[in-house]
């Protein structure tokens, strides 16, 4: 009898979103939780939105389109994948089109149930399909659609090798994230658009590191999870470069007109990533910088507690280069109190957006609604009327009260009164005629060179403040109890944003602000000073970061502290500074102890041996011992110095045993518990900003990487984001707080 063919079995779906990648479409798959998820959301019908991927992108099922949720990105195609192709130049498989894919699937049904195969399919587009056996699948591509660059008529005819199911093609599935999160996290990117060696986004270096802190959880604090005790950290990314370089400004324009045509290349990376250190040293730019950041933050926060009205954890904050400095002054200008207090102000102090609609509202709050038609009939906002003086308001038919009360809102808005002391700097020449609405006495002004006509150019203040805006270097605002000034020493004069909550953690990464505040001015941080809303900072850099910079010597100057060293995630130091320290300290002990050491050895074998006077037996007189001793001296010398000389060549031959058994074996003994060393770091206290804590920790630089430290020095600025040992460190301090302890894994 013929054996049964194989019954038929349907075949697996799993879902795929598409993601453009060096100009290329790559196509990778949900989690297996996503994916079931998504063909569930299918068979129910209508328009159905799944929350995927840590609930941080939406898909909406019938459309068949992923949408981001936290941050700016398009739409990516989603696909329900059955069948999948590889060429031979191809390093991963590929999924049909749904269509295809459903023919390809009713002719491999029919040839499973009446067991025919060789069957031959061709589609309209021109492709062949051949299944010659279940395991041999192959598709053949019209001649029309080949590669016209292909080097010979052979490669035109090179076969596709043709899969079914997921499970039959190498893929990597990710593993689903916990639904529990634990913690939140929004990291600050710093100057230009990208922030690591390949350029990439904010979003991908974000996405990175939570990809590395799932994999640390998983292996670090495995029994926390097996227990339920550990969820995961969400880890949110702040993008702020493109609202400073966007049309809202029209920076990028007025810097393109002034720019040398020359090395345009060179020339446009300066203009879009260093000039964002003195943007945010402008007055005007900062604001928006500063607004920017605060607003992002608050909005994400608001967004994230919607989406998980569940979420009890607390949030913390990270800024890399120039994000760690703006985090920095935000922190300093928060303010205590209440909570809803504090966001209702923070609301409050937020800038309009420079739109029509906020000019509507500002006219509304002024009383002055009916010359609002007056302003847009000429197309003027908030911004282009910041550069109006009173001409320009009584060209526009504007009464003198109004007008009036608009020249005090534009002062008010670029020369901000809350918490200034100190001088504002005008250009030559130029004084700011009062306000007599005011009840509070105006800040002192001072002009350089003033001339007796200086009083007849006061109406051109406003014009002449746009083009040398007012900056005040000496805000006292947040103080640390220092008479030479506070932490905000220095800082730009502007309206800091009061944050929507208090940050329980403040990490920098290869962060400026030590260099920034001795810019500044501030020579020395007091010890109790700490942030007004966050009470844990930690200045994490690589050792060989260009623009890294210590805070713990303007805490502590009068003792020399080492950094603390961030240790392996792999639970020990690495080889090469084990060795390193290792052959110092051994070269050291030898240059002042080992010559000392042989001298001692030779000393004691060249002088002439005394020998000690043993005990008098019983019954023999003193003269009858000395007549021994004179009798037998050469045979007594000898054997001393004998035994001298083996002593002497024992301790030579296991000299480098005891080397080994000294440095060697105790620097293993220390890896392996490194708890004694760190907790001695750490029981140093430097200052409140840290609790008491350290501050600085250094990371431990790559074995090839100490071969030439200058080499490595712009990428050791940007490996942070693929940094397994930074990311470990933030999760120890996260966990530390919620009572879960740290497990070594064993290598």
């Amino acid at each position: 009898m013929e054996p049964a063919p194989p019954l038929y079995q349907p075949v697996q779906p799993h879902w795929f979103y598409c993601r453009r990648a060096d100009s290329k479409d790559v196509w990778l798959p949900f989690s297996r939780e996503d994916s079931e998820r998504l063909e569930q959301a299918l068979s129910t019908g209508g328009e159905v939105v799944v929350a995927v991927e840590g609930e941080r992108y939406d898909v909406r099922v019938r459309e068949r389109q992923r949408y981001a949720v936290y941050w700016e990105q398009g739409p990516s195609e989603v696909r329900r994948c059955t069948w999948f192709y590889k060429g031979d130049k191809d390093t991963r498989y590929m999924p049909y089109p749904e269509e295809f894919s459903t023919n390809l699937e009713e002719a491999y049904m029919i040839a499973v149930t009446l067991d025919e195969w060789k069957r031959k399919l061709d589609f309209p587009s021109g492709e062949t399909v051949i299944l010659h056996n279940p395991k041999l699948i192959m598709q053949y591509q019209p001649i029309a659609l080949q590669d016209e660059w292909v080097s010979s008529p052979s490669e035109q005819t090179r076969p596709r090798t043709v899969k079914r199911g997921v499970d039959n093609i190498t893929a990597e599935i990710p593993d689903g994230e916990p639904e529990t999160i634990d913690h939140l996290v929004f990291m600050v990117h710093g100057i230009g658009p990208a922030c690591d060696i390949r350029f990439r986004s904010i979003i991908q270096c974000v996405n990175d590191f939570r990809s590395a802190s799932l994999s640390l959880l998983g292996s670090h604090y495995r029994r926390g999870q097996e227990e339920g005790r550990v969820g995961r950290v969400e880890f949110l990314p702040v993008n702020w470069h493109s609202a400073l370089h966007g049309d809202a400004t029209g920076v990028d324009e007025d810097i393109q007109r002034i720019t040398l045509p020359s090395i345009s290349r060179l020339r446009h990376f300066t203009n879009d990533t260093l000039l964002d250190l003195f943007f945010y040293n402008s007055p005007t730019y900062c604001q928006t910088i500063v607004d920017t950041v605060a607003s992002e933050v608050n909005k994400l926060h608001s967004l994230f507690k919607h989406r998980h009205p569940e979420f009890t954890g607390a949030v913390s904050v990270v800024g890399h280069s120039l994000g760690s400095l703006i985090l920095f002054d935000l922190l300093t200008n928060q303010k205590t109190g209440s909570g809803e207090a504090d966001r209702d102000e923070g609301r409050n102090r937020d800038p309009c957006p420079l739109t029509c609609d906020a000019l509507e509202q500002v006219l509304c709050r002024m009383g002055l609604q009916e010359h609002l038609g007056t302003l847009q009939s000429v197309d003027l906002d908030l911004d282009s009327l910041a550069m109006c003086d009173e001409t320009d308001l009584t060209e526009l038919g504007i009464p003198l009260g109004p007008r009036k009360k608009i020249l005090s809102f534009i002062r008010k808005r670029h020369f901000p009164q809350e918490g200034r002391q100190g001088t504002v700097l005008l250009a030559p020449g130029l004084q700011a005629p009062p306000d007599p609405s005011e009840d509070s006495p105006s800040p002192t002004v001072s002009f350089g060179n003033q001339s007796p006509g200086a009083s007849a150019r006061q109406q051109q203040f406003l014009r002449a403040q746009s083009i040398t805006s007012a900056v005040d270097y000496e805000y006292f605002d947040v103080g640390i109890g220092q008479t030479n000034g506070g932490i905000a020493k220095g800082q730009v004069s502007i309206n800091y944003p009061q944050l929507a909550f208090h940050p329980q953690t403040f990490f920098a990464f290869g962060s400026p602000i030590g260099m920034f505040l001795t810019v500044r001015g501030l020579k020395r941080i007091d010890p109790n000073y700490t942030f007004p809303t966050c009470k844990n900072f930690y200045n994490i850099y690589h050792p060989f970061d260009p623009v890294a910079y210590r805070i713990e010597p303007m805490i502590v100057s009068e003792s020399d502290l080492e950094p603390m060293l961030i240790p392996h995630h792999k639970g020990r130091k690495r080889m090469h500074l084990e060795l390193k320290e290792s052959l110092t300290r051994m070269s050291t002990d030898l240059k002042n102890n080992v010559l000392g050491s042989f001298r001692t050895a030779w000393q004691s074998l060249v002088r002439m041996p005394v020998a000690a006077l043993p005990p008098v037996e019983d019954g023999e007189t003193t003269a009858e011992r000395s007549l021994q001793e004179t009798e037998t001296p050469a045979a007594a010398c000898a054997a001393v110095r004998e035994k001298s000389k083996a002593d002497l060549w024992t301790k030579i031959l296991e000299w480098p045993k005891a080397l080994h058994l000294h440095y060697f074996q105790g620097v293993h003994e220390e890896a392996e518990s490194p708890g004694s060393g760190e907790e001695e770091g750490r029981q140093v206290k430097v200052g409140m900003l840290n609790g008491g804590r350290r501050i600085d920790y250094v990371l431990q630089e790559a074995p090839i990487e100490s071969f030439n430290e200058y080499l490595f020095a712009i990428q050791s600025h940007l490996c942070y984001w693929e940094s397994e040992d930074t990311a470990l460190l933030l999760l120890k301090e996260i966990y530390d707080k919620l009572g879960v302890a740290f497990e070594q894994p064993q290598q």
